[in-house]
């Protein structure tokens, strides 16, 4: 077998994922088709030109990006110009066909998903590892139901009932990931205000931090707390989330949140730049087992049953 084949035939699983991923998908074809340009020996805009793309288009098609992923016509035109054999053809196109299939959260009205935060989801619903670090908020993936109910209406205090319920329903889909077989590793990290803001109520957060309580005996989770005396923490002022997706040539990705958008960086020197901020975080953080205890102890002091 050729080292073009071996590579292709460990994408065969995944044609046969039983829920569609066309986010992971989008980026498996993008990456192989860039690594058959490259077995060819021909430079991106070399490509491009050759059949009268621009390059922003094909950079668009190897990156895996945008909400539908390219067409079989442009991708059989560039694997026939990459001379790829009929066996990673047929793969790649097989993958190019279920890529195509919406994924759960792509059936969400556009107001609700738009297209930064589709991408997020399909990320996540992607990897194999997310770190997430909160300075607000407790991690979407482990908020109870009322808790997320308390910030959605604070940061949309004009939405109306049906439309707080829906964002409520979709992060509670999200957080199923976490209860799959083949759920991601989950490392959060949250600043020790995030369990003393009061959201909703203190009988809510009662509940939200029982809920994370919960959530970290679970093997594939992992808390961690930076607690306030913590003076020189190399905390971000915003929230990070990095994904990584395991041993198929995928870049690892940043989320970086903002208000109506977001930034997904992608660049293996920026993205190490966040994951070592992260390691730092974790070593200044409380260890799990002591953030258990503070989380317990807040519990009990501050969100007592009355």
């Amino acid at each position: 077998m050729s080292a073009e084949s071996h590579r292709i035939s460990r994408l065969e699983p995944y044609l046969d994922r039983p829920e569609p991923a066309p986010t992971l998908l989008k980026m498996l074809v993008g990456v192989q088709l860039a690594g058959f340009r490259e077995d060819a020996g021909l430079s991106q805009d070399q490509a491009a030109r050759t059949l009268g793309f621009s390059g922003a288009k094909l950079s668009r098609i190897e990156s895996g990006k945008g909400r539908r992923p390219p067409t079989e016509h442009d991708v059989r035109a560039l694997l026939e110009l990459y001379g790829t054999d009929d066996y990673a053809t047929s793969v790649l196109l097989k993958l190019l066909k279920r890529a195509g299939e919406p994924g759960w959260w792509q059936r969400y009205d556009k107001r609700l998903m738009p297209e930064w935060f589709d991408r997020l989801v399909g990320l996540q619903e992607a990897a194999a590892t997310i770190r997430t670090f909160e300075i607000q908020y407790v991690p979407g993936l482990l908020q109870t139901p009322a808790y997320t109910r308390a910030v959605v209406e604070r940061g949309l205090p004009n939405a109306t009932a049906a439309e707080v319920q829906r964002r409520v329903e979709l992060r509670m889909r999200r957080a199923e990931l976490l209860s799959r077989k083949d759920a991601p590793q989950l490392w959060a990290v949250v600043d020790e205000s995030v369990l003393l803001r009061v959201l909703g109520s203190r009988t809510v957060m009662r509940e939200q931090l029982a809920h994370l309580v919960e959530m970290a005996q679970r093997p594939h989770v992992t808390v961690q707390v930076v607690p306030l005396d913590v003076t020189n923490a190399s905390a971000p002022a915003i929230p990070i989330t990095y994904l990584r997706f395991g041993g198929l040539d995928l870049p690892d990705v940043v989320y970086l949140e903002h208000i109506r958008s977001a930034n997904f960086l992608e660049d293996r020197d920026e993205t190490e730049e966040y994951r070592l901020a992260l390691d730092r975080l974790a070593d200044e953080a409380l260890n799990p087992r002591e953030s258990m205890r503070l989380l317990r102890a807040t519990m009990a002091e501050r969100y007592q049953r009355s």
